[in-house]
């Protein structure tokens, strides 16, 4: 399955530190195993949590497109 990423989820990932961003990666790269849950209020959007971060992603096609990924309390917003 190909991961897509938005530029604000690359732009994010990208300036974490070497760790977080290896953690991160490993967790949307298991997609569709994991904490995963459906976004409240919103259809076809998901959330994945890895440690204290969040991904919001979808299923477009074949791939899954990571739309969004921050910490526990801002992502939401």
């Amino acid at each position: 399955m190909a991961i897509r990423y938005s530029k604000q989820a690359a732009k994010y990932l990208n300036n974490q530190d070497r760790p977080a961003q290896q953690r991160i990666r490993e967790g949307i790269e298991r997609i569709p195993e994991g904490d995963i849950k459906p976004l409240k209020g919103v259809s076809g959007i998901f959330m994945l949590r890895v440690g204290d971060w969040r991904v919001l992603f979808s299923y477009i096609a074949d791939s899954v497109y990571i739309r969004d990924i921050g910490p526990r309390g801002g992502i939401y917003k």
